[in-house]
């Protein structure tokens, strides 16, 4: 089979880009997604707030995630779910087309494309990643699990449960925790404050009775053949207190979905952790591209929305002939306690990133904050921000035209 453009991935940024493309012009668009309908998390995200920004209306997660599976149908993409990409068989040099293995319950087809889009979103980190000790009872699940479970197959969680995190994916569980019955304890963060809107914070005590325990870590989950409970520790006077609790949803702490992308050849970005990207988020693969949160995990739906339209438009140029050959990359990198950048390369001459900044993420909390943007020894811009883990910060592009392109490196710092 032959298409012009096979996307990896049927969530926000890839039904938006496949509408786009089909606007642009590009006749044969494929969207394939693993998962047994397309639409993303925002299937299993039964809670309200999603479209507000890119369609101008309040949805929950499934009404948001419907709206684009049928409006990339009506578009005139193809839409396959259940249909896994397992790998890129006798990929040739540049310039030539892109081979893809596609594996459904139908069997193993071959794609043929001359560009491919990359959004496979990303994932939280597991409670075994995060190398927690302790027993392995039933009872213990990430945000997504948890949210399958609910709101998939309509499972009860009745009992007392404990969130770890505080950012806004923390008190979405909370509020699904509440949905399912559960009663939840508190929210634990090892950071000194919550990392989400003081408005959340306030209706989790107000309405579910259920604070924050900053600067708090997990020891020890506890319980073999059943959840018993879990040992915290403070991290300000080393005190340690065992809480019982049926259930515990580990939550945030998100890596990329990235396994594709790593069998494409696509440089990895050290930082994101997400194949590494231009302006115009192109991997280092010629005719690669990689959107949403594969390559800022995990920003909300519409940015992964706005970002696979970004990309489509580029994607759809290319396929064109409409753009000059790129220049050469330029990596852009943070120094700590900045953790990445996205996107994290530029060319010259190349276009601005999705809505005209660049994303980035801290380690710390500051505000105000002083960015400079740096080249060798030379300033190319400064900016203020507010820094807070797990939640975006913005750079304007406005200092690419002032790169040097042969200058090196460019370096984002924290003044």
């Amino acid at each position: 089979m032959n298409v012009d453009v096979l996307i990896a991935g049927a969530g926000p940024a890839g039904l938006a880009a496949g509408i786009e493309l089909r606007r642009l012009g590009v006749s044969r668009v494929l969207i394939v997604d693993r998962e047994t309908e397309a639409g993303g998390v925002p299937r299993h995200s039964a809670h309200t707030g999603y479209g507000l920004r890119d369609l101008r209306r309040v949805m929950t997660g499934p009404a948001y995630a419907r709206h684009y599976a049928r409006a990339a149908v009506r578009a005139g993409a193809e839409v396959r779910a259940g249909t896994t990409v397992t790998g890129w068989p006798g990929w040739p040099g540049p310039g030539g087309p892109l081979s893809a293995a596609l594996t459904s319950a139908d069997g193993i087809e071959t794609v043929t494309a001359s560009a491919v889009l990359l959004a496979t979103g990303c994932r939280e980190r597991p409670r075994a990643a995060r190398l927690v000790p302790g027993g392995r009872p039933p009872g213990v699940m990430t945000t997504g699990e948890l949210q399958q479970r609910v709101y998939l197959h309509g499972q009860r969680l009745p009992g007392r449960a404990v969130i770890v995190g505080a950012e806004h994916v923390s008190f979405s569980a909370m509020v699904t925790l509440a949905h399912a019955g559960a009663e939840v304890l508190a929210l634990v963060t090892d950071q000194p404050r919550h990392q989400s809107f003081a408005a959340f914070a306030l209706a989790a005590a107000v309405r579910w009775r259920a604070p924050v325990w900053a600067s708090t870590a997990v020891h020890r989950i506890a319980g073999r053949d059943r959840l018993e409970g879990v040992e915290l520790a403070d991290l300000r006077t080393g005190a340690t207190r065992f809480v019982r609790c049926d259930a515990i949803v580990f939550t945030g702490d998100w890596i990329p979905d990235h396994e594709l992308a790593r069998l494409a050849g696509t440089q990895l970005d050290p930082g994101t952790r997400g194949p590494a990207v231009d302006t115009a988020l192109q991997t280092s693969v010629p005719g690669v591209f990689a959107a949403g949160n594969l390559v800022h995990a995990a920003e909300t739906a519409d940015v992964a929305a706005d970002g696979g339209r970004h990309a489509a438009r580029h994607i759809a140029a290319a396929l064109r002939g409409g753009q000059p050959p790129p220049g050469p990359r330029i990596p852009v990198t943070v120094a700590a306690p900045l953790r990445w950048i996205s996107p994290n390369a530029i060319r010259a001459g190349g276009p601005p990133p999705a809505r005209g900044h660049f994303l980035l993420r801290s380690d710390i909390f500051r505000r105000p904050a002083r960015l400079e943007v740096r080249q060798g020894d030379r300033v190319l811009a400064a900016a203020r921000a507010r820094l807070v883990p797990g939640r975006p910060a913005h750079l304007d592009a406005g200092w690419m035209a002032r790169a040097d392109p042969s200058g090196g490196p460019v370096r984002v710092v924290l003044r």
